[in-house]
């Protein structure tokens, strides 16, 4: 089921990991091998540190000679071509030398008293030979101390080493590998329940997704919920819309069917007058119906509106409907405010506002949008606006604006429902420094 593909997440983890792993093994086998050769050398060079300090001590310098007192020292400095040498120098050129050397010259520098180095060289017989110097000072002569041996073998047994060493750190890292992809796969599934409860959504009508998921999906599945939400509050006002319009209208259309089976044919004019009145109401009010289930039901649910860009848009196509008027747009935005809302209700909230302005404003009008919690938006215009009565009856708690304000009903009713659906209201007062009519629509839920 979460087998490799080219997109696979799988795969890449696991290559991912792979190469990790890799890279890791080989840092730690050169790293190692490295560690381990200085290591010994480190060992063998504090070993001949201290058979020099002995030299020293069993040093015995006259004028003619210098020699070391054979019975103080290692038996194996005496053996021919044993690994293990020593060479002694003073500063007038004299020498001692080991027996194991036998006719083979060591050359080395002399150094002053206290300074010591390491040097490696090819010795007898190929022998590879880690040298450790020492200057010292022993009865007023200062005199040169090295001390070899020969590493070839531990060479031999550092290389086994890490022969060794790489067989088992390749063994374990197959076996980590294999570890590894039963991890991976095993983490894979348990997305395997989440992929089967969004499958079964549809059949199921689910309104939500389980959150307990692993944390680096959890934002995915808190989006997800958010837009499933949103969409059941979409099919439910599209639902109730439809149920209201079929409810407006059966009064409308009973009073108007009465009303031309009553009348004689002579008296109909009249009454046909009454007639045109109610269908043009039944028209405003299938507008208004219809408009909010196309909007319940059209564009993408994700989709978030952007002030800063959308805003222009939505201005230009308002103007477009209303050609005939030149009116000064005045448009604020937040600086801070980036995404707001979902892009379609607010292109019906705001929309129908500026609608509204643009039928009553006498030259100009303003739209401020102000971020927080919650957020602000502002329409005003520069028309005759309402009386103290008219704002009144727009503000009071349940009554319904298409009936109450000639002209100011269908937009703002529609924007009163969408402010709802986001936790807020609309607020209308007469615009301090236009004159007009100060739409107010605080978004709680944005």
């Amino acid at each position: 089921m979460w087998a490799f593909r080219n997109n696979s997440l799988e795969r890449r983890l696991n290559l991912g990991l792979t190469i990790s792993l890799l890279l890791l093994v080989g840092a730690l086998w050169l790293t190692g091998s490295r560690f381990l050769q200085t290591m010994t050398e480190d060992f063998v060079a504090s070993r001949l540190k201290h058979d020099a300090e002995a030299l020293l001590g069993s040093l015995v310098i006259s004028p003619r000679h210098v020699r070391v007192r054979q019975g103080r020292i290692n038996q194996i400095y005496i053996q021919p071509f044993s690994g293990h040498y020593y060479l002694i120098q003073l500063a007038d050129g004299r020498q001692s030398t080991s027996r194991s050397l036998w006719d083979f010259h060591l050359e080395f520098p002399q150094l002053e008293v206290g300074r010591s180095r390491k040097l490696r060289m090819e010795g007898p017989n190929g022998q590879q030979l880690l040298i450790w110097l020492g200057g010292f000072r022993k009865q007023d002569k200062v005199l040169t101390i090295a001390v070899a041996e020969d590493v070839a073998p531990i060479a031999t047994m550092r290389e086994r080493f890490q022969i060794n060493f790489g067989l088992l750190s390749l063994g374990g890292l197959l076996l980590l590998l294999l570890l590894q992809r039963w991890v991976v796969r095993r983490s894979f599934q348990r997305l395997e329940p989440l992929r089967a409860e969004i499958q079964g959504l549809a059949e199921s009508g689910g309104q939500q997704i389980n959150e307990d998921v692993p944390s680096e999906i959890g934002p995915l599945v808190e989006e997800l919920n958010h837009l499933l939400k949103l969409l059941t509050q979409r099919n439910e006002r599209a639902r109730n819309a439809l149920g209201n319009l079929a409810h407006a209208l059966k009064g409308p259309l009973n009073l108007l069917g009465r009303y031309f089976d009553r009348l004689p044919e002579d008296e109909r004019k009249g009454e046909g007058e009454m007639a045109a009145i109610q269908a043009e109401r039944i028209r405003l009010l299938i507008e208004r119906e219809l408009k909010r289930a196309r909007m319940a039901g059209k564009g993408t649910p994700s989709q978030r509106f952007d002030p800063q860009r959308d805003l222009q848009d939505l201005v230009a196509v308002v103007r477009q409907v209303h050609q005939e008027r030149s009116l000064e747009v005045d448009l604020q935005v937040d600086p801070a405010l980036s995404l707001l809302g979902d892009r379609e209700d607010m292109f019906e909230l705001i929309g129908n506002l500026l609608d509204n302005a643009f039928k009553w404003a006498a030259t100009r009008l303003r739209v401020r949008i102000v971020g927080g919690d919650p957020v602000t938006i502002l329409v005003e215009d520069d028309g005759k606006g309402l009386s103290d009565q008219d704002l009144q009856r727009l503000t009071e708690r349940g009554s319904r604006l298409d009936e109450s304000v000639e002209g100011h009903g269908l937009g703002l009713s529609i924007a009163l429902d969408i402010a709802k659906l986001y936790g807020g209201g609309i607020r209308f007062d007469r615009s301090t420094e236009l004159g007009g009519l100060c739409v107010e629509v605080r978004l709680g839920n944005s």
